[in-house]
Order: C-alpha cells, then structure tokens, then sequence
C-alpha cells in the first residue's frame, strides 16, 4: 500500500506561536511513520516557510530554527506541490494531506485554509469561511442566535470606539450586566487578551488590552457556571462527539497561564454533569458544528449552571493538541488514540 504524503505545519505569525510548537510536537510523535511519509514545516514570526528535516524535540523547543542544517526554504505550488530549496537540488514533494497545527491568525481565521483551497490542498479542519466565522466570537453569536442556542450578552467594541468618549460606558456595563464581566478580542485564541473585569475601574484598561490583539471585542456577561468541553469530528452528517470533559481551572479562570504553563487545572472527563445535561449539551454541540459548517474537528465549549441552564462559550476549529490539550483527552476516553486520532482526522480530510 502506497503511503500518504502527510505535511504538518507549526509555528506561525499569531500570539499562539509557541503553543502551536507544542501541539505540532503532540502530532509528530503520534503520526503512525508506517502509513504515512510525514513532512514538517515551519512557518516563523515573520512569516516564512521551512521544510524541518530535524529533530522533533527542537521544534517543541522552538530551537528549529537555529538547526540551520536541517532547515530549507519552502514553498507550495499552485498544483498541491511543495518546492523545497536546497543547495544541491530543489526537491518537488507532492503533498496528500495537511494538516495545518497553527492556532490564532493566519490560520484559524480561514487565511491559511484559503490558500491551501487555491492550490488544491486537501487539509484537515473547516474550511475557510467556517474558519473565519468561527474565529471572530462577534459573528459567531449572530449566526447562534438565529438558531436559537443561549449564549451570554455581550457588546462589541471597536478600536475606533476608543477614541470616542466612552467614559459612560463602565455604569451603563455595571447596570446592564452587572460585574464581574469578561472582555475578550473577537479573534483570538488560548484566552490571549483576555481579562476578567471586577469594577467599573478596571473595564477601559482591560478593553485596551483586548484591542491590541484584534480589532474588535467582547464585553461578556459573567456566567457563573462549570466549563464543559466537548471535542467534535466529521464530515457532513458523519459527525463523532467525544465525552464531555470539565475544567476546574484552579486559578481566576482558565486562562492562557492556567493552559499552557502552570499545572493548577484539574480535569473531569466525564464532565460532573447529569445524563440529562449531557444529551441537551451534545445536542447543542451538534447543531452548531453543523450550522457553522464545520468540518473535520473542532473543540465546542461551554457553561453548565447551577440552575440547570447550559450556555455555549466558543467554539475552536483548530483545538490544541498539546499533551495536556482537551481534544485528545475527550476521544481517549471514549477508546480512540491519540495516533487513530490523526488517522480519523486525516481520512476526513481526504474525503474533501
């Protein structure tokens, strides 16, 4: 049997850089070299693309880059070809699949998938304008809200607005949402930008801390509720959910700190919820993976209330897969590997 020309491609131009390292890492390790050749590229901070022939450990490092030896310039073709550049001889690498572990912008915003949907690139996760749509939590909501899935209120915020009096805007919050309330970057990722907002004080600043990462954000009604993930996958109506998985963050909330570089978080897979919470969640899960128009894979999360209510928070089209990510643990304990993980992932890739 021929093997699968598979690239994986880390790194990238966003906030999420070194987190990226880590999920391409998670990849690599469990790709199964029987089936497939596997090809690595990295895209650095500024944007450019090389084929790494090194070792895995650099690239969780972020020492690639300085491999010089194992490290050449690369570039796709319009006909799903990778050009590596090297001294002797450019070599030509016809690609299969890809699968495109870059987080935040340049990829999950559906720029990256838009190219590869130029040059004939089968990829794994939702295409370009499921991407973008996704990604920006603002058009998100107004899509969820016409189907009729609960959300939390939330205003929107441009960068253009901060140069407008806003000196009402932290009572009429206060009285409106009450605090505490989160603002968050419409387009980000891994709670990059995030803050959680106690006082009337503490809004304008956290807007300004929001607005260096997008253009747009999110001033969000508190939930006071458990975090319940659950991971999706598929094609179509060929949609796999995983168990649920709930987040005691173990900090002020889980954010970018609490994912990726402390170990406060602890983790109940399944989510301490009831049966019943369990099908109205996933239910839930599945509509707004398809009414998206998700394909492949995504994260979906969301709040459980005390009172019974379930609230969607975000949906992620390009989960972590770390070794501490969410999305692997979810399809593990329901008896998929991290290694049929990938080949799952890249099967729904193949079939477009």
């Amino acid at each position: 049997m021929k093997k699968i020309n598979f690239c994986c491609i880390f790194g990238g131009q966003s906030s999420e850089h070194e987190v990226s390292l880590c999920s391409a890492y998670g990849v690599i390790s469990n790709t199964d070299k029987e089936k497939y050749n596997l090809y690595t590229i990295g895209i650095t901070k500024d944007g450019q693309w090389f084929l790494y022939t090194g070792d895995k450990e650099n690239i969780k490092s972020g020492q690639w880059e300085n491999d010089l030896s194992n490290k050449f310039s690369a570039f796709l073709t319009p006909d799903s070809t990778l050009c590596v550049i090297k001294p002797e001889k450019n070599e030509y690498i016809k690609i299969d699949v890809l699968f495109p572990v870059v987080h935040g912008a340049y990829c999950e915003d559906g720029r990256l998938q838009g190219l590869l949907d130029m040059y004939g690139v089968k990829y794994v996760g939702p295409g370009c304008a499921a991407s973008a749509v996704c990604m920006d939590k603002a058009f998100t909501k107004q899509i969820l809200t016409s189907h009729g899935i609960p959300q939390a209120n939330a205003v929107v915020i441009t960068k253009d607005d901060l140069s407008d009096d806003l000196s009402f805007l932290p009572e009429n919050i206060g009285r409106v949402m009450g605090y505490p309330v989160f603002v968050k970057p419409a387009n980000a990722g891994s709670s990059v930008g995030v803050s959680k907002v106690a006082s009337e004080e503490q809004l304008i600043p956290a807007l300004e801390k929001a607005l260096k990462e997008d253009s747009k954000a999110l001033i969000e009604e508190f939930i006071d509720g458990r975090e319940v993930e659950i991971a999706v996958m598929g094609n179509g109506r060929n949609i796999l959910t995983s168990s649920t998985g709930e987040i005691d963050p173990g900090a002020e909330f889980y954010d970018y700190e609490t994912k990726y570089k402390t170990d406060t978080a602890s983790y109940h897979i399944p989510a301490r919820i009831s049966k019943e919470q369990t099908e109205e969640l996933t239910g839930y899960a599945k509509t707004i993976y398809t009414v998206l128009s998700c394909k492949g894979l995504s994260r979906i999360d969301f709040f459980v209330c005390d009172d019974g209510r379930i609230i969607f928070n975000e949906i992620n089209t390009l989960p972590g897969f770390t070794p501490i990510s969410m999305f692997p643990k979810l399809f593990g304990h329901i008896g998929i590997s991290y290694s049929e993980l990938i080949d799952k992932l890249i099967g729904f890739a193949l079939e477009g």
